[in-house]
């Protein structure tokens, strides 16, 4: 799914990737005026091809393609989780790794989250089920209903770029400091009295 708009228009953006061997989803989210809006989400499909070289070869074919198309300025990687199956793991680490190098190799910085994070993030649940957080992604960024994919690969990674907006525009604490309360001692100069 894709809106047709002007790069230009947007302050950044940011891809949010959901690693898969067999369905990789992505979103591009912008951010104008420090508001987030979906610019584009879809997957990226992988089953068709047998061999899983083929399929990293298509998943980089693919990122690098994408970052050519939305100049992202950051991309958000959702972090593999451990399962009980080795190879799967395997195979899935090979996946966010190949998707990673795509960005790397294109100089665009790379955040991980953990899906716990995402979905804490997304829903205020570490616990969510997809679709819940594909129901909250909907309502944040005023999203039609039509226009959501039936994979939930493609919201994954969108809530994996929102994810990263929310993180990256909380204040930061300066290093040293262990609460708000130091920080306005240390730095009395940088507090606006009314």
């Amino acid at each position: 799914m894709n809106n047709d708009c002007d790069l230009q228009q947007w302050d950044r953006i940011i891809i949010g990737i959901d690693p898969g061997t067999n369905i990789m989803g992505y979103g591009i989210l912008g951010i104008k005026d420090k508001k987030p809006a979906m610019i584009a989400m879809g997957i990226i499909e992988l089953n068709k091809f047998e061999s899983h070289y083929l399929r990293l070869s298509r998943i980089f074919e693919r990122v690098t393609g994408l970052i050519q198309q939305y100049l992202p300025d950051e991309m958000a990687i959702e972090a593999p989780f451990f399962g009980k199956n080795v190879q799967s793991m395997l195979k899935l680490g090979r996946a966010q790794g190949v998707a990673m190098a795509a960005a790397l190799n294109r100089d665009v910085p790379i955040i991980e989250y953990e899906p716990r994070k995402i979905k804490m993030a997304i829903t205020g649940n570490g616990a969510a089920s997809k679709e819940q957080v594909q129901e909250m992604l909907r309502r944040i960024l005023n999203i039609p209903q039509e226009s959501l994919l039936p994979q939930l690969d493609a919201t994954d990674a969108l809530a994996a770029a929102l994810c990263h907006f929310y993180e990256s525009s909380r204040p930061q604490i300066e290093k040293g400091c262990r609460s708000w309360k130091e920080f306005i001692a240390k730095h009395p100069d940088k507090i606006k009295k009314p």
